[in-house]
């Protein structure tokens, strides 16, 4: 069996890479292979034909391969909150939390992932288009064995942009390198809205035929979230295995922040969050019930709202 995500170095899917690099998959009694695959509509067309079970992503673009949310469910969450960090350019001299900073200015985001830029300056009274914000993907990030979040980094370094909406490994890359500013950490901010978060999504035919697979891919899931905090020194040690030298040492401090937010819930209102979101950014039509999103017959794992601390 294999499980995909769309970005490798990075915090974004760390449960899953750990999930796999800890043997939690094998301790619930399956083989599974990790694999990144990109763009992410290959990975979402593999999980619809079969030749991928599982797929750790962002949870509002799996309507990118099941249109109105047909065909497929998410399992459980990797972790709570959407994740991503605006940057701007250090010599912009932007303040923490000023998202008119973006004005007249580009900005590196990943297509599915900017669509929840868009939204957010938007309800904060900001028009892209009126204002003049450029938000576009960064060329050549998307290969494969490309990670979004350092090729940001990097292109902000060479000032190809002047700012990003990208993942935590960017973030602090642009930080410590001193080219870089966060403005806002829509995960951590209690004022920035939450479209979607990390998940884990299966097909609604592996469900149905193989209800005891998915079961355990959720354990394998919790089962990794725990072990890291446990002990967060060993995402150095799955670092070290699978990301470049830098990468390798910054990841532990990144999942350590990232830890008060690792849970599978999924909650009714993260659900109804993300619907919202999928509709005024028009990907999603309807309003589908959350037994049609989510996985209800594993719901005593996720009853109930958001985690405290999330």
């Amino acid at each position: 069996m294999k499980i995909a995500i769309p970005d490798l170095i990075s915090n974004s899917y760390f449960p899953v890479i750990a999930a796999v690099e800890l043997g939690m998959f094998k301790r619930e009694g399956l083989d599974v292979e990790l694999e990144l695959v990109v763009p992410v509509e290959k990975a979402l067309a593999a999980l619809g034909d079969g030749s991928l079970e599982f797929l750790g992503c962002s949870s509002h673009l799996v309507v990118g391969g099941f249109p109105e949310w047909h065909g497929a469910k998410v399992l459980c969450a990797q972790a709570q909150g959407m994740y991503w960090f605006l940057v701007m350019r250090s010599d912009l001299k932007a303040a923490p939390g000023d998202l008119s900073a973006v004005k007249g200015r580009r900005i590196g985001a990943a297509h599915w992932v900017a669509m929840a830029l868009r939204q957010l300056l938007i309800e904060s009274g900001i028009d892209p288009v009126r204002d003049n914000v450029e938000i576009a993907p960064i060329p050549g990030a998307h290969g494969a064995g490309m990670s979004f979040g350092v090729m940001a980094a990097q292109a902000l370094e060479e000032r190809r942009v002047d700012g990003f909406w990208a993942n935590g490994i960017g973030a602090e890359l642009a930080v410590r390198r001193g080219v870089g500013t966060v403005v806002l950490d829509a995960r951590r901010d209690p004022a920035a809205p939450d479209y979607t978060m990390a998940c884990v999504v299966a097909s609604d035919r592996l469900i149905a035929e193989r209800p005891q697979v998915a079961a355990a891919a959720v354990r394998a899931i919790t089962g990794a979230q725990q072990a890291l905090r446990e002990n967060v020194a060993l995402a150095t040690t799955i670092g070290r295995k699978l990301f470049p030298a830098a990468e390798a040492e910054l990841i532990a401090d990144i999942v350590r922040r990232d830890l008060p937010f690792y849970s599978p819930v999924i909650s009714r209102d993260a659900i109804e969050r993300m619907i919202g979101f999928s509709q005024a950014a028009g990907v999603l039509k309807r309003h589908p019930a959350y037994e049609e999103v989510v996985a209800a017959q594993f719901a005593p794992l996720w009853t109930g709202n958001r985690p405290a601390g999330a």
